[in-house]
């Protein structure tokens, strides 16, 4: 009988292991566009590899097709590879991810999903019990895959060593290249600013530094040691120079810089602010740059400029690419201020310094070595540290800084594929630390890569110059405090339903799709521990005319823009988009597509004022907080001691900062704030006023807008509102005010509401700490996201 018109049964004749979804047809191990290794997470592997005749095909342990003929053809199949003959194991080009993944069949259960029933488990199994000829068939092919594979790289190794000799010698000839030792300068007499015996060294080994064949370097010293003053007295130590130099810089401390700049040099440097709120940027030529000692530019506008030089512009005859403005100087220097800020070598930031043309590179940076060690190639390759940045073919003697290929794969100088080149980086040091950690040949790259960086990095500590710096002491202290009678029953619901809600999601096994609204969830109940406006007068009037962030609700700071229309925070989208491998958008639940480096989109002074929380409240008969009343509290005692220091005030929300302000006038306490909607202008007006004016006492700063790159030395408190957990941004926060110039102890107070959410993340900030003093791998995306396990911690505190 036939089937009715539209559901004709269809018989596919494939065999079974070809129609099962493509969604399962993973690689256990990816190739990234430089021939980098990036492993898959073990959830998302496939759980069985088949080979039969030298053709490879991966099935799940579970399955949407795992029909009685799917499991049919896997038993046929595991049965033909177990009693095959061995000469099946001579094929010549398996690859080095068809050995990793057949070692997982025989490797136990590593791999396996140990939450799968009964009836979803892989039909091979390790070593099964009273099958011994198929364990011996495995162990023996085991060791024919491994002795394959280490054949096979071997003969890979002598061929590129063949056509790239210098590889043979290159770490004895980095191992015998003297590290420069610890000279002295004298003081610079063009420096109105008495540098310290470790500020002199570290300009002396600077100077020593451009005279090598790599003319530049990392100073890495720790926060607060003064690496703005040596980069400027670098600068002074050969002014007048041919050309300008060029200092990239996060927006925050663009103005800093120019003021620093002014205060060392008693004004003898001429420097220009590149930003696009400074009317002179527009349609300044080459000519005109070049009368500039120092450029000062922020990494977001070279990126625009950059972008822009890349897609070309339209003319009648086609598109015409020109290089931008500053892509065509030459720079006598070129310094990264926060050099991690190009840490990812793809991002167009990264690019856009990559192509900068200088006698002399350097990049500043106070965490050089938290990131990952692939993170740490991108500073590498801003260096020019050769061969360690270049790529190399194995069929000829091709070496290149880029990754050159065309749209076939091919090299576009010797047409070899890319599978035939390899990162000198990647193969001598991230693959070995990645696949053995410290032990065998991860050891011995951990001990080429402490000889790379001795050869090229300076790192110093505060403990080790103490008292050379002349610091006070720094305290750090938590006030747990409780919710009050009124807040106790509004945030306890908030609370009960989070974690309800979150249940449901682990229950259905759906947590991994849902992040979205998990941050939401979480969003509300650290918000919620502020001060219950925050969640209940969010959507009032007089917010409608201002960017919001899709995620914390609030005024977007360095506000950006994703595909489908929808505004962030920039530091918001950061940290979401490291939550998952492929976060959807938390408004229209489509896949997220956002470029992080595109340019702020500028809001309305005027509009962003009017949006404030406070005329969405009558503040006539508005309520405090538990936190707020604890902060006031915390700042009367200071005065009642008659202490004339000043304090910063830290919180990821500006709705908070604004309840925070509001209520520290009406207690009498003068304030100015800092926050991600200002421009770069607007924000030193706001430093200069705290640091100048004695009667303002408290700085109010968005952690996201002013937590790196400012020197605020007139503060000697730091009060953190609301814990985030990511450690290293509170790190980051208390170095704000304990640096050189501090002239007083420092006290960073971290408030926490013990009955809620805010207790737990401290605990969660305690064990991501750890982390990361406790591994050199520990990067800075696993601090910021939150995995599963967090979540549920924050949720069940278990």
């Amino acid at each position: 009988m036939e089937a009715p018109s539209g559901h004709r049964p269809r018989r596919d004749l494939r065999p079974a292991r070809d129609i099962l979804p493509k969604s399962y047809a993973l690689s256990d191990m990816e190739l990234g566009d430089d021939n980098e290794t990036a492993f898959v997470p073990a959830a998302k592997r496939a759980k069985i590899v088949l080979r039969s005749g030298g053709s490879n095909s991966r099935l799940p342990a579970r399955s949407a097709s795992s029909s009685t003929t799917a499991r049919r053809a896997i038993d046929d199949s595991r049965v033909s590879s177990a009693s095959s003959s061995l000469s099946s194991l001579a094929t010549p080009n398996i690859s080095d991810s068809e050995f990793d993944s057949e070692l997982e069949i025989f490797s136990g259960d590593s791999a396996l999903d140990r939450s799968s029933d009964d009836d979803d488990n892989p039909v091979v199994a390790p070593a099964a019990a009273g099958r011994p000829r198929s364990s011996r068939v495995a162990r023996h092919r085991i060791r024919n895959l491994e002795e394959r594979h280490n054949h096979r790289a071997a003969a890979e190794r002598a061929r590129l060593e063949a056509h790239h000799p210098e590889i043979n010698t290159m770490w004895e000839d980095l191992e015998n290249l003297p590290k420069i030792g610890s000279a002295k300068i004298e003081q610079p007499d063009n420096i109105s600013r008495e540098l310290k015996p470790f500020q002199l060294e570290g300009v002396a080994w600077m100077k020593a530094m451009e005279r090598t064949d790599w003319g530049g370097g990392l100073l890495g010293d720790e926060m607060g040691m003064g690496k703005t003053i040596q980069a400027v007295s670098l600068i002074m130590s050969d002014f007048p120079a041919p050309q300008p130099s060029l200092v990239l810089i996060p927006p925050v401390a663009l103005m800093q810089w120019q003021q620093e700049i002014a205060d060392y040099t008693d004004g003898t440097l001429k420097t220009f602010v590149f930003h696009g709120t400074n009317a002179q940027t527009k349609g300044i030529s080459v000519k005109e740059l070049m009368k500039y000692n120092v450029i000062l530019m922020s990494y977001n506008s070279l990126e625009s400029m950059y972008r822009k030089q890349e897609k070309g512009f339209k003319r009648k005859n086609g598109i015409h690419k020109e290089k931008s403005v500053i892509h065509q100087i030459q720079f006598h220097r070129v310094i990264l201020d926060e050099a991690h800020n190009i840490k990812q070598r793809t991002t167009g930031s990264a690019k856009a310094c990559f192509a900068l043309k200088a006698d002399h590179k350097w990049c500043l940076s106070g965490t050089p070595l938290q990131n990952r060690i692939g993170e740490f190639f991108s500073l590498v390759r801003f260096l020019d540290i050769r061969p360690f940045a270049c790529y190399f073919c194995k069929q000829c003697p091709c070496s290149a800084l880029n990754w050159n290929m065309d749209g076939f794969g091919r090299c576009k100088t010797c047409n070899h594929s890319g599978m035939q080149h390899v990162s000198v980086f990647n193969q001598e040091l991230l693959n070995p630390i990645q696949k053995f950690g410290n032990k065998g040949p991860g050891k011995e790259a951990f001990r080429k890569l402490r000889i790379l960086t001795d050869r090229f990095m300076l790192r110093r500590v505060k403990r080790d110059h103490s008292s050379a710096m002349e610091l006070p002491a720094k305290e750090i202290y938590i006030d747990r405090e409780f919710f009050g009678e009124e807040e106790n029953d509004f945030a306890g619901s908030i609370m009960n339903n989070g974690t309800r809600k979150f249940e449901t999601y682990v229950a259905q096994g759906v947590v991994l799709n849902n992040y979205a609204n998990i941050f939401g969830l979480i969003m509300q109940m650290r918000q919620v521990a502020d001060h219950p406006d925050l969640i209940l007068k969010k959507n009032g009037e007089g917010g409608q005319n201002v960017l919001v962030c899709c995620i914390c609700d609030e005024t977007a700071e360095d506000a950006i823009r994703s595909a489908c229309r929808h505004d962030f925070c920039r530091e918001c989208a950061k940290s979401y988009l490291n939550s998952s491998d492929a976060p959807d958008c938390p408004t229209c639940h489509i896949p997220l597509s956002i470029d992080l480096e595109q340019p702020e989109i500028e809001q309305d002074e005027q509009l962003v004022k009017k949006s404030s929380i406070i005329n969405r409240i009558k503040m006539e008969n508005w309520t405090s907080s538990s936190k707020i009343e604890t902060l006031v509290h915390d700042l009367y005692q200071l005065r009642s001691k008659n202490m004339s220091s000043k304090s910063i005030i830290f919180s990821q929300f500006t709705t908070m900062l604004q309840l925070v302000e509001w209520r520290l006038r009406r207690a009498g306490i003068t304030t100015v704030m800092l926050d991600g909607s200002m421009t770069p202008a607007q924000r030193q007006a706001s430093i200069n006023h705290f640091m100048t004016d004695v009667n303002v006492e408290c700085f109010l700063v968005s952690l996201k807008a002013g937590g790196v790159a400012l020197n605020l030395t007139e503060a000697s408190k730091v009060f953190i509102i609301d814990p985030w957990w990511n450690p290293a941004a509170e790190w980051q926060s208390a170095d704000r005010c304990h640096r050189i110039g501090q002239g007083r102890p420092c006290s960073i107070t971290r408030l926490c509401i013990e009955d809620s959410v805010e207790s737990r993340m401290v605990l969660l900030q305690e064990k991501k700490a750890n982390m990361i003093n406790s591994t050199i791998n520990a990067d800075e995306s696993a601090m910021e996201s939150l995995t599963p396990e967090d979540m549920q911690f924050l949720f069940r505190g278990t």
